[in-house]
């Protein structure tokens, strides 16, 4: 047994220790190993950051979980998202297109109408193509229904019309209402004699909200977060009715476990295809009992450990299942971290020398590094071998990486670009550039150079600067400077104006930015 993982498990009050830690254990047979179909899962955190794990340099905190998937893959220093914020982000992962494409992926209220086109191709409609099954658990909020849903009955069109044969999903996100789970399109344990009832601009008559009725609270808003409240907890915008399936924060994770376990059992036979979406690290922050108190970082580094537990459960259920061979793992984040997102939970008064964006600028919303450069790692047992990658990869390259490795086209013109063999380990060339998103403004990045443009900054001077607003173009060399902290736009012209140049093409022949 490996002392210093039993250790960490063992304080951290968990009694379930990984079997991959069990001297003596009888391992599974391994099934036969078919690498032109693997299968496929994604595991996708909510706003963990690039220092968050200790596979990337974490000090304070221990991720032996998900260190477990970069030690025995790749762990890439370069991966990026698209955007620096949920929505945008998840729509690029599921679309390969970039999010300015679409002026409704932006991050929605919790009734907002699905943003993707049910017609066009998506990740899991690619997967399916390729004869896999597909399913989806956990954090969502790219929307659901029309725009007009009645969370009284099947809502449609939601995950199965963008390719999921089994969802087991959040309706928005974990701060939003309505605080319920659908599965398969339907809100689970609704009491048809208590309607839920949703809306976004006014609080139903009689019903408690966050501002008015604190004396409820058990975790309190820094900022917005003051409408309905359920489980103690105050959340954005306001629903009435629906008690019985309103969820309890400190039973999400396992939960959602559970059900990508169980998913996991139901066609462990036949190829498939898992997109697993960890609500953690995002507020509200509520851990379950066994993990709280147990980071010394609050509640943002308890729910961090207890994520890693979830990882290392759901890997070692692949193993005794025998499927850790040939399945394809990825795990990375939606987007960068963030401190105060909206709640009194100390996590700045806590996080003490712990840098979440590690060495980067930035974070959550920023259009420096820490807001799109994110945790990203590949296991592939079967085909790739255990290797750190500095090559320039992209999330949203995923779907047409995959449907290389598969065999699988499309008619859809997509922003996606086929970089199998940088996932894979076998070629040092990846993305050469990609436009990444902040809080609604944009910047470039070209090999080892990054553009940030002049925005005008309607923020505090800290909140400005920390986005990437402020008069002026900024440029920097990251290879030499990853902390983005000098700016070379007066030292170098030439490159300057080039980039701009590629920047302004990009924007007018891509698609059109109208939030530009």
């Amino acid at each position: 047994m490996r002392n210093l993982d039993y250790v960490f498990y063992t304080l951290a009050g968990i009694s379930s220790i990984p079997t991959t830690l069990l001297a003596g254990q009888a391992q599974p047979e391994k099934n036969p190993v078919d690498k032109q179909q693997p299968n496929i899962i994604m595991i996708v955190a909510d706003d963990l950051g690039y220092g968050d794990l200790s596979c990337y340099g974490a000090h304070r905190i221990s991720t032996p979980g998900m260190d477990r998937i970069a030690n025995e893959g790749i762990r890439f220093t370069q991966g990026f998202c698209t955007a620096a914020t949920s929505t945008p982000s998840r729509y690029s992962v599921m679309t390969g297109l970039y999010p300015w494409t679409n002026t409704e992926a932006k991050i929605l209220p919790g009734n907002a109408a699905l943003i993707i086109d049910t017609k066009k191709i998506t990740l899991p409609k690619l997967m399916q193509q390729a004869g896999y099954a597909t399913g989806s658990v956990g954090k969502w909020h790219i929307g659901l229904g029309d725009g007009n849903v009645d969370w009284n009955k099947d809502v449609h069109p939601g995950a199965a019309e963008i390719g999921y044969d089994y969802s087991f999903i959040q309706a928005a996100t974990n701060d939003r209402v309505p605080c319920v789970f659908l599965e398969n399109g339907r809100v689970v344990g609704l009491d048809p004699n208590d309607p839920l009832y949703v809306d976004y601009r006014k609080n139903f008559p009689g019903e408690p909200t966050g501002k008015n009725n604190p004396e409820l609270l058990r975790m309190h808003p820094s900022v917005g977060h003051a409408g309905s409240i359920v489980n103690g907890v105050p959340r954005i915008g306001f629903q009435k009715g629906g008690k019985a399936a309103q969820w309890k924060d400190e039973e999400m994770a396992e939960l959602f476990l559970d059900k990508a376990k169980q998913f996991v059992n139901d066609h462990k036979n036949a190829p498939f295809f898992l997109y697993y979406g960890l609500h953690q690290p995002h507020v509200p922050r509520v851990p379950n009992e066994r993990f709280v108190g147990k980071s010394g970082m609050g509640p943002r580094g308890d729910v961090i450990l207890e994520a890693d537990w979830c990882v290392t459960e759901f890997l070692n259920e692949l193993d005794k299942l025998g499927l850790a061979e040939n399945t394809i793992v990825i795990l990375t984040s939606d987007n960068g971290p963030v401190l105060d997102d909206g709640y009194k939970d100390d996590a700045v008064e806590l996080v003490g020398d712990h840098k979440i964006a590690g060495p980067l600028r930035g974070g959550k919303t920023s259009m420096f590094d820490g807001g799109t450069r994110i945790p990203f790692m590949l296991r592939w047992p079967a085909a790739v071998k255990p290797q750190v990658s500095d090559v320039f990869v992209c999330q949203m390259d995923l779907l047409a990486s995959f449907a290389s490795l598969l065999g699988q086209t499309y008619s859809d013109k997509l922003d996606s670009e086929n970089t199998l063999d940088a996932f894979l380990g076998k070629s040092k060339k990846g993305r050469e550039e990609l436009v990444i998103e902040g809080m609604f403004n944009y910047a470039y990045r070209q090999g080892d150079w990054a553009l940030i443009p002049p925005y005008y900054n309607p923020y505090s001077k800290e909140d400005g600067e920390f986005i990437g607003l402020g008069y002026g173009y900024k440029l920097y060399n990251l290879k030499k400077d990853i902390g983005q902290q000098e700016n070379l736009a007066d030292k170098y012209p030439k490159k300057l104006g080039e980039m701009i140049n590629r920047f302004e093409y990009l924007k007018s022949t891509t698609n059109k930015v109208t939030r530009y």
